[in-house]
C-alpha cells in the first residue's frame, strides 16, 4: 500500500464544468453511484467526495451543482468568477482538493470510462503516485479527428515535450504528486506536459472512450489547435530552435544564389526575369512574418508570466462543510 495511505484512501474525483446543464445530472448520478460502490467494496474511505468546479458557466451549470451539494453528503462545488478556461478550473479543483489522499480528474461528459478510476486507485494503492488514463484506441472518433491527434502528439514528441501518448487530463494524482504539480507556477498552462515533470512512480489505465451521452464538445477544432500551441510554446523552445535552423539554411541557399548569378554574369550569361525575384520576395517576407510571429507568441507568453496574475477567482464554495 502507498506510504501515505496506510488505511483506506480518501479519494476526491475533480470534474471541471462548463455549460454542461444537459449532461450534469448523468455525470452526478454516474459518478456518485460508482463512488458509492467502491466505498462499499471497501476500496477507499467513506470521507471520499465528488468536487465539481464551475468554469463560469452561462446556463445552470452553477444552480445544479449547488443543488447536489445540498442533497448529497459527498459532493462539493467551487464557482469561479468568470471562464479561465479547463486547464485553470482544473488546477483550482486540485488546489482546494482538501484532505485528499488521491485526486482523479475527469470531464463531466464521462466520455472517459470511469470503470478506469478503480484500476487507479489500485495501482495508487500498489505504490504509484501518477496513474494515467490512457485511452486503448480511437475508433470512436473521425477519421480527421485520429489523423490531427496521431499529427499532435508526434509533433510535440518531436518537439521535446514529454507527455504519455492517448493520454489526455483522465488521471490520478496522489496528494504529494498534486502538491508538486502545484509548485509550477506559470500562466500558460499544459497540465498533460506539466505532470510527467514531477516524476515519482507512474502507471498507465487504458480504457475505451464512450460517445458523449448529451450536450456538444468543449474542444472545437480552434480549440484544440489553440491548445496545442499553448502546449508547444509554454513547454518548449523548440520553434525559435527551428527559426535559427531556417534563417541558417536560407542563408546558405542565398549565398549559394549569389555564387550562381556571378558566375553567369561573368561568363556573359545573366539570369533574366523580374518574375523569380518577386517570387523569392514574397517567399521571404512569408518567411520573416511567421518567425516574427512565433517570436511574438513567446514574447507574449513572457509578458503575461511577468504579471504574476492568479489564475482564477473563486466566486462561490458550496458543501466545504461535509465530512
Amino acid at each position: 500500500m502507498n506510504s501515505q495511505s496506510p488505511s483506506l484512501p480518501r479519494l476526491a474525483i475533480v470534474v471541471p464544468c462548463y455549460n454542461e446543464s444537459e449532461v450534469f445530472s448523468y455525470c452526478l448520478t454516474e459518478l456518485g453511484g460508482y463512488l458509492g460502490r467502491m466505498i462499499s467494496d471497501g476500496m477507499i474511505s467513506p470521507a471520499s467526495y465528488l468536487l465539481f468546479v464551475d468554469d463560469g458557466s452561462r446556463d445552470d451549470t452553477w444552480r445544479q451543482i449547488s443543488a447536489a451539494t445540498k442533497s448529497h453528503a459527498h459532493v462539493r462545488g467551487l464557482k469561479l468568477s468568470c471562464n479561465k478556461g479547463h486547464q485553470a478550473a482544473l488546477l483550482t479543483g486540485l488546489a482546494n482538493a482538501d484532505n485528499a489522499d488521491a485526486i482523479v480528474s475527469i470531464d463531466a461528459d464521462l466520455q472517459d470510462d470511469i470503470n478506469a478510476i478503480g484500476e487507479m486507485v489500485k495501482s495508487y494503492v500498489a505504490g504509484h503516485d501518477v496513474v494515467y488514463g490512457v485511452r486503448a484506441s480511437r475508433q470512436t472518433d473521425t477519421a480527421f479527428k485520429r489523423m490531427t491527434a496521431e499529427v499532435f502528439y508526434r509533433l510535440m514528441t518531436m518537439m521535446g515535450v514529454k507527455q504519455v501518448f492517448n493520454h489526455a487530463d483522465f488521471r490520478l494524482l496522489s496528494s504529494r504528486a498534486r502538491d508538486a504539480l502545484l509548485e509550477y507556477h506559470e500562466r500558460n498552462i499544459y497540465i498533460r506536459g506539466l505532470v510527467p515533470l514531477v516524476g515519482f512512480p507512474s502507471a498507465e489505465v487504458y480504457y475505451d472512450r464512450r460517445e458523449r451521452t448529451a450536450g456538444v464538445s468543449k474542444y472545437p477544432l480552434h480549440k484544440m489547435m489553440a491548445l496545442a500551441l499553448e502546449g508547444i510554446t509554454s513547454m518548449t523552445v523548440m520553434p525559435l530552435r527551428i527559426i535559427t535552423l531556417t534563417g541558417f539554411i536560407i542563408s546558405a541557399v542565398a549565398i549559394l544564389a549569389i555564387v550562381v548569378v556571378l558566375i553567369n554574369k561573368m561568363i556573359g550569361n545573366p539570369i533574366q526575369g523580374w518574375a523569380s525575384v518577386i517570387v523569392a520576395l514574397f517567399f521571404m517576407g512569408g518567411v520573416q512574418m511567421l518567425c516574427l510571429g512565433i517570436i511574438g507568441e513567446y514574447l507574449g507568453k513572457i509578458y503575461l508570466e511577468t504579471k504574476r496574475r492568479p489564475r482564477s477567482h473563486i466566486e462561490e464554495k458550496e458543501g466545504f462543510g461535509s465530512p
